[in-house]
């Protein structure tokens, strides 16, 4: 169990046995909670992980509840929407869980001058704390859809909701007017870089590859070409339902705030396996970060193509998938 939850129930917490989890990750172990209770987990690897644990795990949900707990996510704006939309669904407490790099504090600072608070409890860098579900005291904290430029939508809490990625625009500039004709978008976000490569000659289908539900699902908005497939997969593992020709990527190097070049390198490893032997990867990545040598272990050849002082764009082609890379 979180010990911070622990820690609460120790102190007085009573949880109904119609509860439900928002945004738990592994990091938190819940194995204490029976198995009805209801996990909310749009991230698809984490979503997976307590599936496998036996709980019921959803991507979202709007079924009426007695108690939730919510994780505090790092966006601001995704955490205020979370809380309306507990006390839209719960009969009973909302118990709020986080850390204070993610904005624990501020976010009881502001609950607290709407509603009676209980606790709150501090160990292990966070807080939590809990009150009762109060269905018009967060009207105004309703998520809300933004609009880019461009038309895109997108939501809180999403990569890059407010603005179109830097990166992503460098990458799609430095690709070829016929990127290929069978693409793959590897952690696709809200659709951008796809959305662009169908705009391009000789493009029969791209698969948008992305583990958060949530921007998948601004992708679909964004995308109505019947030539784009969604799904909602983990990019590592992901299976392509053909050998394709190019795969495009500006991948993840973090689930939390350290950074985690091992992600990148999965991403790599699988545009791999997906390739045909003819195939190529078009990539882009903070300056930084070390990719070179996942590069040349699983492809024959790579070259860096322009990027700036942040950014570097990698064309890679001839896969060696079949030499037992992985």
């Amino acid at each position: 169990m979180s010990i911070r939850l622990d820690l609460a129930r120790d102190s007085g917490l009573t949880l109904s046995d119609a509860l439900s989890v928002l945004l738990p990750t592994p990091a938190q172990d819940l194995s204490d909670l029976p198995r009805t209770t209801e996990l909310v987990q749009p991230f698809k690897p984490f979503h997976d992980h307590f599936a496998a644990q036996g709980f019921s795990s959803v991507d979202a949900s709007d079924a009426p509840c007695g108690d939730v707990i919510l994780f505090v996510p790092r966006a601001k704006a995704q955490a205020r929407a979370l809380v309306h939309h507990a006390c839209q669904r719960a009969s009973g407490k909302i118990v709020v869980d986080g850390v204070k790099t993610d904005g624990i504090d501020s976010l009881l600072k502001e609950v607290r001058k709407r509603v009676p608070v209980e606790g709150p409890i501090s160990k292990a860098h966070g807080k939590i704390f809990w009150f009762a579900a109060d269905a018009d005291a967060f009207s105004d904290w309703a998520l809300s859809d933004m609009t880019l430029a461009g038309g895109y939508r997108t939501v809180p809490g999403v990569f890059s909701s407010d603005g179109i990625d830097p990166a992503s625009e460098l990458l799609i500039a430095a690709m070829p007017d016929r990127p290929g004709a069978r693409i793959a978008d590897l952690g696709a976000g809200w659709g951008y870089l796809s959305s662009r490569l169908l705009e391009r000659e000789g493009v029969h289908s791209i698969d948008l590859v992305e583990a958060d539900h949530v921007a998948l699902d601004c992708a679909r908005h964004n995308i109505s070409d019947p030539r784009a497939r969604f799904h909602w997969a983990d990019a590592l593992n992901w299976a392509a339902p053909e050998p394709l020709d190019t795969v495009v990527m500006n991948p993840p190097f973090h689930t939390s705030r350290a950074a985690d070049p091992a992600l990148g390198r999965g991403f790599i490893a699988a545009a791999a396996r997906s390739l045909a032997p003819s195939g190529q990867l078009w990539m882009v990545a903070n300056r930084h970060l070390p990719y070179e040598a996942a590069l040349e272990a699983h492809f024959t050849r790579f070259e860096e193509l322009g990027g700036d002082a942040r950014f570097k764009i990698f064309n890679a082609t001839r896969p060696r998938r079949r030499a037992g890379a992985s």
